[in-house]
């Protein structure tokens, strides 16, 4: 073997590598290659999407379904190129065409080993040797095994999106669709009455948990994002861990002590911890560092206590255990939401938009 031929096994085995690490071994942040082009593409798409202003939501949306045509291309690129490294040698001696001379540039090396692995076909040339043709036999299974693997893992992808906006939208419902924690703890509770409640929790925790081990599995999962904020991670997780303060902080201690302790209510606040952290680690997050929180944090304490005593539950008037607890969680989602193009009143519903 030649030392091109040496490089092109070497190119094969790294993106053969990577496709193993992000498509069967699935664990998120573990690609070699993966993760690194799909920051770039999702950088570039925001850049793209920058001038938009306000409508940059629109261009952003295409991200996710541009990183899985560019992921495909990428894999497909870097397999014909090693490919090509070894064949590119063997043309006109151990590879030739069933007629005519054997062109010897890379090019033609390139739609020779795109033939042999099936990507793209085209041409007539042909292994004369024991040695080619077990090049193209391998070839020939990588092709097909990586073009089964990988829309295998598509559908996977687009499941687990599906489920995952099916939670989002369920959530949504749950607080009437105003994205606000105090009004779907209200509704948990009707006339201060929470007997219910952590059955309805318990119903939310499977999916919960479904929805976070997705995005451990499939990290492509972090790129799609929807215009409407109410499909977005970061929002339907600051419902779940502020609703969960809440029923720590808020609710009156003594009556509602079963439901504060119950598995369901820790499961919920766990789960999202999890989820939006799993986002923070493993996406290209941004750090808009501390603005107003505490005071922000005292304005939805009243607001939410406000509207639980219209409901008539017994309410608990302060707020630093609340401040407190938000302060430990909602960083995270400061750093997450605007890498996906959210703005702060998107996900907060309780915040007013600029100018109001």
């Amino acid at each position: 073997m030649t030392l091109q031929q040496f490089a092109g096994a070497g190119l094969l085995l790294l993106f053969l590598a990577d496709i193993f690490l992000t498509v069967l071994y699935a664990r998120a942040g573990t690609g070699l290659l993966a993760p690194y082009w799909n920051r770039a593409v999702w950088a570039l798409v925001r850049a793209v999407a920058r001038p938009f202003g306000r409508r940059q939501s629109k261009v952003l949306s295409f991200g996710g379904p541009l990183i899985v045509v560019s992921l495909i291309a990428f894999w497909s690129l870097g397999l014909t190129i090693g490919a090509a490294l070894l064949i590119q040698p063997e043309l006109g001696t151990s590879i030739k065409p069933s007629s005519g001379d054997t062109p010897t540039d890379f090019v033609t090396a390139m739609l020779v080993a795109g033939n042999s692995l099936s990507i793209v076909g085209g041409g007539d040339y042909s292994p004369q040797t024991t040695g080619t043709r077990l090049l193209y036999l391998f070839n020939s299974l990588v092709g097909a095994s990586v073009l089964s693997l990988v829309l295998s893992y598509l559908v996977q992808v687009y499941s687990a999106l599906r489920e995952r906006n099916a939670l989002a939208l369920a959530i949504d419902v749950m607080t009437a669709r105003t994205g606000n924690a105090a009004e779907m703890l209200a509704r948990l509770g009707p006339d201060g009455d929470f007997n219910d409640a952590t059955s309805s929790l318990d119903n939310l925790v499977r999916s919960l948990s479904q929805v976070k081990e997705a995005h451990h599995f499939y990290p492509l999962l972090f790129y799609f994002r929807f215009v409407d904020p109410r499909y977005s991670v970061s929002r339907f997780s600051f419902v779940l861990l502020d609703l969960t303060t809440l029923i720590d902080t808020a609710l009156g201690s003594e009556r509602y002590r079963s439901l504060q302790r119950s598995a369901a209510v820790v499961a919920v606040r766990e789960c999202a911890q999890m989820l939006i952290e799993t986002l923070d680690r493993n996406f290209p997050t941004a750090n808009e560092g501390p603005k107003t929180v505490a005071d922000r944090a005292e304005e939805s304490f009243t607001l939410a206590t406000e509207r639980l005593r219209q409901e008539g539950a017994e309410v608990l008037g302060d707020p630093r255990a609340y401040v407190a607890l938000r302060s430990g969680w909602e960083p995270v989602i400061r750093r997450v939401a605007p890498s996906l193009g959210y703005r702060t009143e998107e996900i907060d519903r309780r915040v007013p938009p600029p100018g109001d």
